[in-house]
C-alpha cells in the first residue's frame, strides 16, 4: 500500500476523532468545531517546531501533550464563537493524537 492512503486527512481526522468519542461528547459538536481544535493542535505544532519530518527525536523535542492541552484549552477559551466544555476540548486533543498515532504505524 503507498503511503498517501496513510496521509494526515483532516475528514478521516474528524471521522476517527468522533468514534473515539463518547456520543453524547460527539453529538454536542459540528464537523467545523473540531476541525478549529485540529487547527490549534497543528498551529502548536508549527510553533512549537514540531513539523520537521526528523524521525530521530531527542527527549526536548517530544511532544508535551499536557501543554498542548492547556494551549488547545487557552485558545478556545480566547475564540468568542468557538464554545466548548474544557473536559471535552482535552477528549478531543486525545483522540486527535490517537489518530495521528494510528497514522504512524503505516511508517
Amino acid at each position: 500500500m503507498s503511503t498517501e492512503q496513510y496521509q494526515f486527512d483532516e475528514e478521516n481526522a474528524v471521522k476517527f476523532i468522533r468514534q473515539e468519542l463518547p456520543v453524547e461528547v460527539s453529538e454536542k459538536y459540528d464537523d467545523d468545531e473540531i476541525l478549529c481544535i485540529i487547527d490549534i493542535i497543528w498551529d502548536y505544532y508549527e510553533r512549537k517546531g514540531l513539523l520537521s519530518l526528523n524521525f530521530d527525536e531527542t527527549e526536548d523535542e517530544q511532544l508535551d501533550s499536557d501543554d498542548l492541552v492547556k494551549e488547545v484549552k487557552r485558545e478556545v477559551k480566547n475564540d468568542d464563537e468557538l464554545i466548548m466544555d474544557p473536559k471535552d476540548i482535552e477528549l478531543i486533543v486525545k483522540a486527535e493524537l490517537n489518530y495521528e498515532e494510528s497514522l504512524e504505524a503505516f511508517f
